[in-house]
Parts: structure tokens; C-alpha cells; sequence
């Protein structure tokens, strides 16, 4: 099986990365969840509804959609917040990237574990600066807000393509494909992993500023 990768790559001073993670992560998981399976008998089953929700940021001129469940939120909440504190951890300026990988389980014989098998990785890396004053900040508020924008939708057309997805499962193989331990929602098999790396590239820190800038000079 082909691993699909996708790669986004967003810049953000040090208190969006949550909210921007957030955004991003939530997005992708709107879209690769289902409502709870209900079998009535092997091979037939119906599908639950799926709420979802607006989330307006506080730091950010942008509002997103997520799936309305508060234990999915959690464990999202959870890991981006481990995130963004190795990032802060790691000096004034950083860079890191959070990966969101979907996989489906392969049963093995025993003793051997399981085999988690990816089919679709998520990498969005992540370029922090500092900003000088209050002005330049509401500047990076907008345009932060915009570029989440495009992000979305860039996620949309990639999740809209027709490509590969693990087919529906029987009752019995339901935990290879799906998270079935929320009681609200479905997420397919999915893990977050994030790196940090200690120095910003002069090149992503600069285009930040001169947007900045030339912004200002209007």
C-alpha cells in the first residue's frame, strides 16, 4: 500500500501556534471521521449522525469548523499543547512540525503485535518569529487568518479526490480501521507525532517581516 503525504507549512508568532494547529488538525479530522457504526447483524449496519461546531480564535482572525466532540478535542487539545510547549522550550524563535498519520491495523499472529500500516500522513510545519510591536502583531493576526484560509481549503481538495480510503469493515475487523473508543464519533486509526528543530531559517523569519512591512506601507 502507497502512504499518501501531504505537507503544509504555516508561520506564526509564538501565541497562534495553538490556535493554528488546532485549525489544521481539526479540519483534517472533520473529514476523516464518521458518526458511530451500529451493526444490526454482520454485514449490516447504519452510521450515527456527526455534529460539528464553530470555534472563532482569539489570537487569530479566523474561524474553523470541528467535529462537536469533546473527547476528540481533548486528546487533539492534549497533543498540540505538548507541541507548542517543546516549541517554546526550545528558544524565542523555533521551528517544529506536528504530523497527523492515519493507519489501519493488520492482525499477526501471535506473539507478535499487530502491524499499524499508514495510508495518509499529515506534516504541517510550523515557523515561529517574534514581532516587534502591537501594530506588526495585528498585521500577522490577518494575515495568519487568510493563509489558515487557503490551508483549509487546500485540505478540502486533496481530501476530495478520489483516492485510496480503508474499505468499511466488518463488525468484527471495526477496531483495524476506526477509533472506536469515543462515544460520539468515529476518527479513523490516527496518531500525532511533532519534532522541533532549535533555528528558524533566516529565509521564513525575513518573508514574515517584509509582509509585515509592506502592509504597514499601505
Amino acid at each position: 500500500m502507497n502512504c499518501r503525504s501531504e505537507v503544509l507549512e504555516v508561520t506564526v508568532e509564538a501565541r497562534q501556534v495553538e490556535e493554528a494547529m488546532l485549525a489544521l488538525l481539526h479540519t483534517i479530522l472533520l473529514h476523516r471521521s464518521t458518526g458511530k457504526f451500529h451493526y444490526k447483524k454482520e454485514g449490516t449496519y447504519s452510521i450515527g449522525t456527526v455534529g460539528t461546531q464553530d470555534i472563532d480564535c482569539d489570537f487569530i482572525d479566523f474561524t474553523f469548523v470541528r467535529v462537536s466532540s469533546e473527547e476528540l478535542d481533548r486528546m487533539i487539545r492534549k497533543a498540540v499543547s505538548e507541541f507548542k510547549d517543546a516549541l517554546s522550550n526550545s528558544g524565542s524563535d523555533g521551528m517544529g512540525q506536528i504530523s497527523l498519520e492515519f493507519y489501519q491495523k493488520k492482525k499477526s499472529r501471535w506473539p507478535f503485535s499487530d502491524e499499524c500500516i499508514p495510508w495518509e500522513v499529515w506534516s504541517i510545519k510550523v515557523n515561529v518569529v517574534n514581532l516587534a510591536n502591537e501594530q506588526e502583531r495585528q498585521i500577522c493576526r490577518e494575515k495568519v487568518g487568510e493563509k489558515l484560509g487557503e490551508k483549509v481549503i487546500n485540505v478540502v481538495e486533496v481530501i476530495n479526490r478520489h483516492e485510496y480510503l480503508p474499505k468499511m469493515p466488518t463488525q468484527s475487523e471495526v477496531d483495524n480501521v476506526f477509533d472506536t473508543t469515543l462515544k460520539d464519533v468515529q476518527p479513523y486509526l490516527y496518531k500525532i507525532t511533532y519534532q522541533i528543530t532549535d533555528s528558524l531559517g533566516t529565509s521564513v523569519s525575513t518573508t514574515m517581516r517584509r509582509l509585515i512591512k509592506d502592509t504597514l506601507a499601505l
